[in-house]
């Protein structure tokens, strides 16, 4: 059993929960995630670990209420315990000195972000943020993000905060008033990825993506997490979840996760990335 630290809200049916789990810390890398499961008949739900404490013995998760698992995590309080954390999970990201590096972050993807972004500033990279969001009410990390960036921009598709538009329109506008990039380092919604890899395709600027399919097992076992990179199969928990994105078949992975779309929606959802309009 796995005691619920702390909660706080974040945004709009967004929770920050810190959680004791003492043997992750030790081992967790940026970029790395946990499977948790809140009881013995609860499903498995991957998590990326935002940040982990090796002193006090927690990691801590940043978690969106959309279906059922993730809504009742988001009601738990401090001193209730979850059932199975399971972790460090995945292949850390790759962390040198390249330059500057653009991070992308959509939505939830800015938690899924900042440790890699972090870590990249760490090791002397000239950070440049750009997180987006639907609307005012889900910006989150604000002040996280612009405290490890040297610049950082926030975009809202409807204008009710920072610029208005997608972030991967102020990426295609930094690359084209001149700014070098040498890295880009994208999470978010899969539209909003594939969109970011199509924006730096053609300007062969390096470009990996932090996948987030569906997972069951997080051990390569159940098949799930597949995804084509640059033409063969590979399994998100086991070889990612970070991935070249000028190689990835967005396409496929799209169409793989609305197959689960029926069996996954335990509660109702109404709501799809606005970029995925854009590619109808």
């Amino acid at each position: 059993m796995f005691k619920i630290i702390k909660t706080s809200p974040l945004a709009a049916d967004i929770q920050k929960i810190i959680i004791e789990a003492p043997k992750i810390p030790p081992k967790h890398k940026p970029g790395q995630f946990l499977i948790l499961r809140l009881d013995e008949f609860g499903e498995r739900i991957p998590l990326t670990i935002f940040s982990s404490d090796p002193e006090t013995g927690t990691v801590t998760v940043i978690v969106q209420g959309i279906g059922k698992t993730s809504k009742t995590l988001n009601k738990m309080q401090a001193g209730q315990y979850i059932k199975d954390v399971a972790g460090p999970l995945g292949i850390p990201s790759k962390v040198e000195k390249v330059g500057t590096v653009v991070v992308m972050g959509g939505g939830l993807g800015t938690a899924v972000a900042y440790p890699t972004a972090k870590a990249l500033k760490d090791a002397g990279n000239y950070i440049i943020s750009i997180i987006g969001y639907r609307t005012y009410n889900l910006v989150m990390l604000e002040g996280e993000m612009m405290a490890m960036s040297d610049e950082c921009y926030i975009t809202t598709d409807d204008g009710s905060y920072g610029i208005n538009g997608y972030c991967t329109a102020k990426l295609h506008d930094l690359i084209e008033t001149g700014t070098k990039i040498d890295l880009v380092h994208t999470a978010g919604p899969l539209p909003m990825m594939r969109a970011t890899a199509n924006v730096t395709r053609p300007y062969n600027i390096h470009t990996v993506a932090s996948l987030n399919p569906i997972m069951v097992d997080g051990t390569g076992m159940c098949g799930g997490c597949r995804v084509t990179v640059d033409g063969k199969i590979a399994f998100v928990c086991v070889d990612g979840p970070e991935f070249d994105a000028h190689k990835v078949d967005f396409d496929n992975l799209m169409k793989r996760n609305q197959a689960y779309q029926k069996f996954e929606k335990s509660v109702d959802i109404d709501h799809t990335c606005n970029l995925e309009k854009v590619f109808e």
